[in-house]
């Protein structure tokens, strides 16, 4: 064990010689509060890279001692959508900053809101919450590509931004509180928050990319559509020609999904599901195989700019169907960006400054 130990610390070598002190790199909910802060100091360390950039500030008490703080962004494209490159907080800048507090009393911050010294800001999050509840598009524009499908009642193909109207995807599934068995409870109490695969850059799959806030393309090739996530680059094919599940399809992240217009509506229902991966940042457990089905529906608008999305979730882990709700917005000039690639670098720096490193190179080995 010790030499495996030794050959992982020496791939990860770079990795860790970059980290800096964390107490752990986990979802949200795990890591930090709702409890407001804010700090002000020198950056002392920058890394702008998927799945959350991290920063170091230097923090000057009023008694002249020296804190170190560790700031937490929300994933590149999110940044960089919201105007934060990777030049914009810089190793020496000094800046003030709102956030989400750690928990235990941990000296680290989500930011929610960023101010340099030059003036320049990051928006707060109630700023980023209204430009998200709106439609910013021109009604009777054309934003689809073609529509192929005879079926289909609209154009649905294109960019859609699926950051309108977005929440997070933890906590998020109705009913509440979540009707999990007996069985599923007791793993989902078991289950800690390095076991988030998102977090060593695996992707979040099906269900839980359905309520991504990155944008989304979606061609329409006739037999089927074509939905392309933009987070982790994650293509999806939607069947629209009435063939049946493939006996010997095995399952798969996305699964295998057919689907059909009902009206003027879009219903998919997808099955061959992987088990092993969450229904939410939580770590609600998923059964997969033949143990989960999804169906989901899309309605648009009057206008046709912007469409609903509901995801109804059929899992043997849970006494009842579980509902978890989107929106979906046209945009003018909406650009369709292939999506960083994720460093998992951050992730193993932790669980090795954890503690945990041979333990779960057990797990993954």
């Amino acid at each position: 064990m010790k030499n495996k130990t030794a050959v992982f610390a020496g791939l990860f070598l770079a990795a860790i010689s970059i980290s800096w002190s964390a107490s752990g790199h986990h979802s949200f909910s795990a890591e930090f509060t709702d409890d407001p802060g804010e700090i002000t100091g020198i950056v002392t360390r920058a890394s702008y890279r998927n799945p959350h950039p991290r920063y170091q500030v230097e923090v000057t008490n009023a008694d002249g001692s020296k804190e170190s703080w560790e700031l937490q962004g929300s994933a590149v494209t999110g940044l960089r959508n919201a105007g934060w490159d990777k030049d914009f907080v810089q190793v020496g800048d000094v800046v003030t900053v709102q956030g989400s507090l750690g928990r235990n009393g941990a000296k680290k911050l989500f930011i929610r809101g960023l101010t340099k010294a030059n003036g320049e800001s990051y928006p707060q999050r109630s700023t980023v919450a209204r430009q998200r509840d709106e439609v910013y598009a021109t009604y009777g524009k054309d934003y689809g590509y073609a529509k192929v499908n005879k079926d289909a009642p609209f154009d649905i193909s294109g960019p859609w931004r699926n950051s309108y109207r977005f929440q997070v995807t933890v906590n998020d599934l109705e009913p509440k509180p979540v009707p999990l068995t007996p069985a599923a409870a007791e793993i989902y109490a078991n289950t800690v928050h390095y076991d988030d695969y998102s977090l060593r850059c695996v992707a979040p799959a099906l269900p839980r990319i359905f309520g991504a806030p990155y944008d989304m393309e979606i061609i329409d090739a006739g037999s089927h559509y074509q939905f392309i996530y933009i987070e982790h680059n994650t293509p999806r094919r939607i069947y629209m020609d009435g063939r049946q599940v493939p006996e010997n399809y095995p399952d798969r992240p996305m699964g295998y999904s057919l689907g059909h217009w009902d009206g003027e509506e879009l219903v998919i229902e997808t099955t061959k599901l992987a088990s092993g991966f969450w229904l939410d940042g939580s770590g609600l457990p998923m059964a997969g195989g033949e143990g989960t089905r999804i169906v989901e529906r899309y309605t648009l608008a009057e206008d046709k700019l912007s469409m609903a999305r509901v995801m109804t979730i059929y899992d043997d882990n849970y006494t009842q169907p579980l509902v978890r709700r989107r929106w979906s917005a046209r945009e003018d000039d909406l650009l369709i960006v292939e999506h960083d690639s994720c460093d998992p670098s951050s992730y193993y720096s932790d669980i090795l400054e954890d503690g945990t490193l041979e333990r779960r190179l057990d797990e993954i080995l």
